[in-house]
């Protein structure tokens, strides 16, 4: 089974929580600080799912799920937004810019694996 996530978020401290959460469960991350670098990820390395922060430096996250959604490659896979946007309307802005999924920041080390998992088609 795919084990990858690609991880797109310009904070170290945020990469590394989620990173640590994650591993800890099995999952083999990588990561990178901004939309090209995170769409160049993308085509190398064929992740299980993509989280995405909306708030990045130059490429906003919804054009980076935009170009991410016009990829073959990487068309089908799920990207799960993870933002500190809370207000209304901003779930539905991610989702209709190509998000499968919406977790909001602060995350919940408690509940942010299963979060993320429900969104990965086979989870072991």
């Amino acid at each position: 089974m795919n084990r990858r996530i690609l991880m797109i978020e310009d904070n170290e401290q945020n990469r590394y929580l989620a990173s640590f959460l994650l591993e800890a469960c099995g999952w083999k991350m990588l990561q990178a600080e901004d939309g090209p670098s995170g769409l160049e990820l993308a085509r190398t390395v064929d992740p299980a799912l993509i989280l995405l922060d909306i708030q990045l430096p130059g490429m906003d996250g919804y054009a980076v799920a935009r170009a991410l959604r016009a990829e073959p490659r990487s068309a089908s896979v799920p990207i799960v937004a993870v933002t500190s946007y809370a207000m209304a309307g901003d779930r539905e802005r991610c989702l209709a810019a190509g998000c499968d999924g919406y977790i909001e920041k602060p995350i919940d080390p408690q509940t942010f694996v299963a979060q993320v998992e429900r969104f990965i088609k086979e989870v072991p």
